[in-house]
C-alpha cells in the first residue's frame, strides 16, 4: 500500500471516530423527524379509517347486499360501533356501495408498526358517516366521502409517543384510492394510506 493510500485510511478512519465521539451516531441518525399539528392529524385520519375498515371487515364483509344493522366490538382495545345503513354490490366493476353510519362508542382502535406514523392507540366517541365507492378489486377506486359534526379523538400516536386529543371535532374527509385528504377540526388534513 502506498504511503498516499495509508495517509487516505488513516485520515477517514481519524474522522469516522471524530464524527462518533461528537455524538453523530445511527441511533441519532435514525430517530424520528419530529410530528407537527399535520402529521399528529394524518396520523389520527390514518386509525380512524383503518378503525372503520376493520369494522366493516369485520361484520359487514359478505354479508348479504342491502340494509346492514350490526354492533361490533372494537377489537382487542375496547368500545363498541353501531354499524348500519346500507351496502350494494357491484360484481363486474369489483366495487361495493356504501351509505353507512357508524356510531364509535369509547371505541379504541390500535396498531404497533416499525413505522413511528403507523403506531397509534386511539379512542373514538361520535357518529361518522361513510358514503361512495369501496374498492374490491384494481379494476375499481375507492372514492368516499367521510365525515362527523362531532367527533371526539383521544390516545396514543407516533413513535416517541405523543399525546393527542381532539374534542367535538367536525370531520369532512374524501379518500380518493389511497389517499386521504380534508379538514378536521377546521384544519387542513391527509395522508396516504
Amino acid at each position: 500500500m502506498s504511503k498516499r493510500m495509508q495517509t487516505a485510511v488513516v485520515v477517514g478512519f481519524v474522522s469516522s471516530v471524530l464524527a462518533l465521539a461528537c455524538g453523530t451516531s445511527a441511533s441519532t441518525a435514525d430517530a424520528a423527524p419530529p410530528c407537527d399539528q399535520a402529521c399528529q392529524d394524518g396520523i389520527a385520519l390514518r386509525s380512524l379509517r383503518e378503525g372503520m375498515k376493520f369494522l366493516y371487515n369485520a361484520e359487514l364483509q359478505g354479508k348479504p347486499v342491502g340494509p346492514q344493522d350490526a354492533t361490533v366490538p372494537c377489537l382487542p382495545g375496547g368500545g363498541s360501533a353501531h354499524v348500519f345503513g346500507t351496502a350494494t354490490s357491484n360484481a363486474v366493476q369489483g366495487s361495493t356501495e356504501v351509505h353507512l353510519t357508524y356510531v364509535l362508542d369509547h371505541c379504541v382502535y390500535s396498531q404497533t408498526d416499525t413505522d413511528p406514523l403507523r403506531n397509534y392507540s386511539v379512542t373514538f366517541n361520535g357518529t361518522v358517516t361513510e358514503t361512495g365507492t369501496i374498492s374490491v378489486q384494481p379494476t375499481s377506486t375507492t372514492a368516499l366521502v367521510i365525515s362527523s359534526d362531532a367527533l371526539d379523538v383521544i390516545g396514543k400516536i407516533h413513535v416517541p409517543t405523543i399525546d393527542y386529543a381532539a374534542s367535538a371535532c367536525k370531520l369532512a374527509i374524501s379518500q380518493s384510492g389511497n389517499k386521504l385528504s380534508g379538514e378536521l377540526c377546521g384544519r387542513t388534513a391527509g395522508v396516504s394510506l
